[in-house]
């Protein structure tokens, strides 16, 4: 795999995010922000909601803004590349495989997830105050949660942007988008689906189960969470699968 083609597809997405780095921002942190600002402030201060609910909620909008990241940055330009405009044929064109224009998608994909992850974070800290339970000492572990987490959602918008049609966006969002994010225990731990035993197992096939876990893990160790092993091993085993779904349908996208 060509490591110098990979680089200068990655300097040619850089330059294209930093002229639309504004709606890239209000692409990915719109909707995490405005449950932050709901759910992490006003409700706290009317009285409403328990302010130890800040606690589990930082995780999950970490978690939240990485996944949206990762999979509309990836997702978005391919649905775009193989309709209309047909860009992609350009890097179709290069001297390299054709797996390579995929794996960089992805990368490309891990790099804005980690970029939203690093923006939202202080930004939550800033709106919310001060937050019990959440500490940086775990720097390691969020790196790899970022890494491993970027890695799975940007394969699956590698597998979604080659599996569907512009015209069914729509039906992106509201078949698949909203009950990730739903039951993806951003907004609650998983161990407080006990009382729901069905629920709690069910909600094991959504990838962003494990990363919200995984964030817990590194930011806010005192809540009760998935063991980290079990995160890992599910993430890494997302990732081959979604990977090689999204390449398979990538080099089927490709070639016809």
């Amino acid at each position: 795999m060509n490591v110098r083609i990979i680089g200068s597809l990655l300097l040619r997405d850089a330059v294209v995010a930093k002229r639309e780095i504004v709606a890239i921002l209000l692409r990915t942190v719109m909707q995490p922000m405005m449950f932050v600002i709901v759910f992490g402030v006003l409700l706290p201060r009317m009285g409403l909601m328990n302010a130890a609910f800040r606690t589990m909620l930082i995780p999950g909008i970490a978690a939240l803004c990485l996944c949206t990241a990762a999979i509309w940055s990836v997702t978005m330009p391919l649905i775009a590349d193989f309709g209309i405009t047909k860009e992609i044929e350009d890097r179709l064109l290069a001297p390299a495989p054709i797996e390579t224009i995929a794996v960089q998608k992805v990368l490309s994909g891990v790099i804005q997830g980690a970029f939203a992850v690093v923006f939202v974070l202080p930004v939550c800290r800033l709106m919310m105050g001060p937050i019990a339970g959440l500490t940086l000492r775990n720097i390691p572990l969020l790196v790899l949660m970022v890494i491993l987490g970027g890695t799975v959602f940007s394969a699956l918008g590698l597998w979604l942007g080659t599996a569907m049609q512009p015209q069914q966006i729509s039906l992106m969002m509201q078949v698949i988008f909203a009950p990730m994010i739903m039951f993806g225990c951003t907004y609650y731990p998983w161990r407080g689906l006990d009382h729901v035993p069905f629920l709690k197992y069910a909600v094991l096939i959504n990838p962003l189960v494990y990363l919200s876990e995984g964030m817990r893990a590194a930011l806010t160790p005192s809540v009760k969470h998935m063991p980290i092993a079990v995160v890992i091993a599910a993430l890494l085993a997302l990732t081959a699968l979604l990977m090689w779904l999204g390449l398979r349908g990538f080099r089927k996208k490709a070639i016809t």
